[in-house]
């Protein structure tokens, strides 16, 4: 089987490495596409990869893994929508774009809707496989225990709190909690890793990377990947972001502020002055273990580290069922779509 990894934005390559990394115990060929941006980080030197949609339509692709929400419907193959994210609140999440042959779904709540959605426009097959990106998720547990322990001695800390906050303008704290992630730090109990999404404001990322040069318990990480993060810490906090639900997958608490879903199954404030002392509550007391269960098992049950393994054996079904498709159907207005997106890349 020949594979495209299809990449807009530096977070694809955590998703796509496990799935990657059965493709080469497969031996199954597979070229990366990359936006000329992320070429600079693109961890994975020694493969195969291009830039131009144009040389990319000759090569003959079986399958196309995409974590975004658009791919270009004249590129051969299944066309195979694996997701970027958990956020079953944004609608954006559940919008049927037309792009896609074949939904790869993390868990029930994702499953269900997304089969109405088939029932209805008659298109596309669902499958459920768990979310490749969360394999390391599992796997890595235990074995970063004892980096988790090396840390907080290095920092003579008690926890290790994880600020993660969305990049979105309209969502985003890091504007807000500026001054009480500095005060949260006094506090020399808890080592503080910030993590924000590649795309955040420039002045945002400069004010934390200034912040943590003030503060020996605060930690900026530049590593786009933050599996590690989520694994080695105690407790979140976030907003709006997909990547609450990946920590709530772990069985830890999560705060966030302002967050929009309707149904919340952590703890959410509005009022950033009482950020420290909801730190403290939720690290001692932990409200929310029923909620997180219900998350657990109706987002993602797998938690054998196998969601790659499935996914891969989900495309070899679909292709064995209905075979290789040449283009993808698409309306006059989502090919100009899909035109106007893709038109640097040509």
């Amino acid at each position: 089987m020949k594979l495209i990894f299809f990449c807009q934005n530096t977070y694809a390559f955590g998703i796509i490495e496990p799935i990657r990394e059965i493709a080469l115990k497969k031996e199954y060929e597979f070229i990366w596409f990359l936006r000329e941006k992320l070429v600079d980080s693109f961890p994975f030197k020694k493969d195969s990869y291009i830039t131009s949609l144009k040389k990319l339509k000759k090569y003959p692709s079986d399958a196309i893994i995409v974590p975004g929400n658009e791919v270009p419907h004249y590129l051969k193959g299944v066309k195979v929508q694996i997701f970027h994210g958990l956020a079953g609140e944004k609608k954006s999440h559940f919008r049927i774009r037309h792009y896609f042959d074949l939904y790869l779904t993390q868990g029930p709540y994702f499953t269900e809707r997304f089969k109405a959605f088939k029932a209805v426009h008659k298109n596309f097959e669902v499958m459920e496989t768990g979310w490749s990106k969360l394999d390391q998720l599992y796997k890595t547990r235990d074995l970063l225990k004892n980096e988790k322990e090396d840390l907080l001695s290095k920092h003579n800390a008690k926890q290790i709190l994880l600020y993660a906050p969305t990049f979105t303008p309209y969502l985003t704290s890091a504007e807000i909690l500026k001054n009480e992630i500095a005060k949260l730090a006094i506090n020399q109990d808890y080592l503080i890793l910030i993590k924000f999404h590649p795309l955040m404001d420039e002045e945002l990322i400069s004010h934390y990377k200034n912040l943590a040069t003030q503060y020996n318990n605060i930690i900026y990480q530049e590593e786009n990947n933050i599996t590690k993060f989520l694994v080695i810490s105690d407790l979140m906090i976030s907003d709006t972001s997909s990547v609450v639900y990946e920590f709530l997958l772990l069985n830890k608490p999560v705060l966030t502020f302002n967050n929009i879903a309707e149904h919340k199954y952590w703890e959410d404030i509005n009022n950033s002055d009482s950020l420290i002392d909801k730190v403290h509550e939720n690290l001692t007391q932990d409200s929310f273990k029923k909620e997180r269960a219900f998350i657990i098992e109706n987002y993602h049950p797998y938690e054998d580290g196998k969601s790659s393994i499935r996914m891969i054996e989900a495309i070899e079904q679909y292709i064995s069922k209905f075979g290789v498709p040449k283009k993808r159907k698409l309306s006059p207005y989502r090919k100009y779509r899909i035109h106007k997106r893709f038109r640097d890349s040509l």
